[in-house]
Protein backbone atom coordinates (compact mmCIF):
# COMPACT_ATOMS: atom_id res chain seq x y z
CA UNK A 1 0.00 0.00 0.00
CA UNK A 2 1.23 3.49 -0.83
CA UNK A 3 -0.02 6.66 0.83
CA UNK A 4 1.25 10.14 0.01
CA UNK A 5 0.07 13.47 1.36
CA UNK A 6 1.28 17.02 1.67
CA UNK A 7 0.08 19.85 3.93
CA UNK A 8 0.70 23.57 3.67
CA UNK A 9 0.30 24.83 7.25
CA UNK A 10 0.41 28.19 8.99
CA UNK A 11 3.25 28.65 11.45
CA UNK A 12 0.94 28.31 14.43
CA UNK A 13 1.18 25.87 17.33
CA UNK A 14 -2.30 24.52 16.49
CA UNK A 15 -0.97 23.12 13.20
CA UNK A 16 1.34 20.62 14.91
CA UNK A 17 -1.35 18.24 16.24
CA UNK A 18 -3.12 18.36 12.87
CA UNK A 19 -0.03 17.02 11.06
CA UNK A 20 0.58 14.46 13.79
CA UNK A 21 -3.03 13.17 13.68
CA UNK A 22 -2.96 12.81 9.88
CA UNK A 23 0.28 10.82 10.09
CA UNK A 24 -1.06 8.55 12.85
CA UNK A 25 -4.31 7.96 10.95
CA UNK A 26 -2.42 7.18 7.73
CA UNK A 27 -0.15 4.70 9.49
CA UNK A 28 -3.08 3.09 11.27
CA UNK A 29 -4.85 2.66 7.91
CA UNK A 30 -1.71 1.09 6.45
CA UNK A 31 -1.40 -1.28 9.42
CA UNK A 32 1.88 0.08 10.84
CA UNK A 33 2.97 -1.19 14.25
CA UNK A 34 1.73 1.31 16.88
CA UNK A 35 5.17 1.75 18.49
CA UNK A 36 6.72 2.77 15.17
CA UNK A 37 3.76 5.03 14.42
CA UNK A 38 4.21 6.72 17.78
CA UNK A 39 7.96 7.24 17.27
CA UNK A 40 7.41 8.82 13.87
CA UNK A 41 4.58 10.99 15.16
CA UNK A 42 6.83 12.35 17.92
CA UNK A 43 9.59 13.02 15.38
CA UNK A 44 7.09 14.80 13.11
CA UNK A 45 5.80 16.88 16.03
CA UNK A 46 9.34 17.98 16.84
CA UNK A 47 10.06 18.91 13.22
CA UNK A 48 6.79 20.86 12.97
CA UNK A 49 7.39 22.64 16.29
CA UNK A 50 10.82 23.66 15.01
CA UNK A 51 9.29 25.03 11.80
CA UNK A 52 6.66 26.94 13.79
CA UNK A 53 9.27 28.49 16.08
CA UNK A 54 12.13 29.12 13.65
CA UNK A 55 10.59 28.71 10.20
CA UNK A 56 10.31 32.24 8.91
CA UNK A 57 10.09 35.90 9.57
CA UNK A 58 7.02 37.26 11.30
CA UNK A 59 5.74 38.93 8.17
CA UNK A 60 2.16 39.36 7.00
CA UNK A 61 3.05 37.49 3.77
CA UNK A 62 1.23 34.10 4.03
CA UNK A 63 4.08 32.30 2.25
CA UNK A 64 6.54 33.38 4.96
CA UNK A 65 4.06 32.46 7.69
CA UNK A 66 3.70 28.86 6.51
CA UNK A 67 5.55 25.57 6.33
CA UNK A 68 5.01 22.34 4.43
CA UNK A 69 4.81 18.73 5.62
CA UNK A 70 4.99 15.84 3.17
CA UNK A 71 4.74 12.16 4.08
CA UNK A 72 5.28 9.10 1.90
CA UNK A 73 4.33 5.63 3.13
CA UNK A 74 5.44 3.21 0.47
CA UNK A 75 5.80 -0.49 1.16
CA UNK A 76 7.84 -0.86 4.31
CA UNK A 77 9.26 2.68 4.37
CA UNK A 78 7.97 6.02 5.63
CA UNK A 79 9.67 9.26 4.58
CA UNK A 80 8.70 12.61 6.07
CA UNK A 81 9.85 16.09 5.04
CA UNK A 82 9.18 19.36 6.82
CA UNK A 83 10.17 22.50 4.91
CA UNK A 84 10.04 26.07 6.13
CA UNK A 85 11.04 29.54 4.93
CA UNK A 86 13.28 30.42 7.87
CA UNK A 87 16.98 31.23 8.07
CA UNK A 88 18.05 27.59 7.76
CA UNK A 89 20.19 25.32 9.88
CA UNK A 90 23.59 26.43 11.14
CA UNK A 91 26.54 24.86 9.31
CA UNK A 92 27.51 22.67 12.29
CA UNK A 93 24.02 21.10 12.38
CA UNK A 94 24.12 20.24 8.68
CA UNK A 95 27.47 18.52 9.21
CA UNK A 96 26.07 16.45 12.10
CA UNK A 97 27.71 18.46 14.86
CA UNK A 98 26.32 20.92 17.36
CA UNK A 99 24.60 18.30 19.50
CA UNK A 100 27.02 17.97 22.40
CA UNK A 101 25.54 20.66 24.66
CA UNK A 102 21.84 20.34 23.82
CA UNK A 103 21.13 18.42 27.03
CA UNK A 104 22.17 21.52 29.01
CA UNK A 105 19.69 23.86 27.31
CA UNK A 106 16.00 24.36 28.02
CA UNK A 107 15.15 23.96 24.33
CA UNK A 108 16.85 22.65 21.20
CA UNK A 109 16.51 18.95 21.85
CA UNK A 110 13.96 18.33 19.09
CA UNK A 111 16.43 17.74 16.27
CA UNK A 112 18.40 15.29 18.41
CA UNK A 113 15.18 13.49 19.28
CA UNK A 114 14.33 13.16 15.58
CA UNK A 115 17.75 11.62 15.02
CA UNK A 116 17.08 9.06 17.76
CA UNK A 117 13.60 8.11 16.54
CA UNK A 118 14.23 7.83 12.79
CA UNK A 119 16.55 5.54 10.83
CA UNK A 120 17.99 8.25 8.55
CA UNK A 121 17.84 12.03 9.03
CA UNK A 122 19.00 14.78 6.71
CA UNK A 123 19.11 18.51 7.42
CA UNK A 124 19.56 20.86 4.48
CA UNK A 125 19.16 24.50 3.63
CA UNK A 126 17.50 25.88 0.55
CA UNK A 127 19.43 29.11 -0.09
CA UNK A 128 17.06 32.03 0.29
CA UNK A 129 14.10 29.69 0.82
CA UNK A 130 14.49 28.11 4.27
CA UNK A 131 15.35 24.71 5.66
CA UNK A 132 14.22 21.11 5.20
CA UNK A 133 14.45 18.28 7.67
CA UNK A 134 13.74 14.88 6.14
CA UNK A 135 13.72 11.55 7.91
CA UNK A 136 12.72 8.01 7.19
CA UNK A 137 12.11 4.78 9.00
CA UNK A 138 11.61 1.18 8.02
CA UNK A 139 8.09 0.18 9.01
CA UNK A 140 6.86 -2.96 10.68
CA UNK A 141 3.23 -3.99 10.26
CA UNK A 142 0.66 -5.31 12.66
CA UNK A 143 -0.41 -8.91 12.16
CA UNK A 144 -3.13 -9.33 9.55
CA UNK A 145 -2.80 -5.87 7.97
CA UNK A 146 -2.04 -4.63 4.48
CA UNK A 147 1.53 -3.66 5.39
CA UNK A 148 3.80 -6.66 5.27
CA UNK A 149 6.93 -6.81 7.36
CA UNK A 150 10.05 -7.58 5.39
Amino acid sequence: MSIWWSLHLRREAASVPLARRLLLDSMNTAGVDPDISYDLSVALSEACANAVEHGGDDEPDPQCAAYQVTAYLDGDTCRIEVADSGPGFPAERRRGRGRARTHLRESGRGLCLIEQLADHVHFRNRPGRGAVVSFDKILKGREGTLLRAS
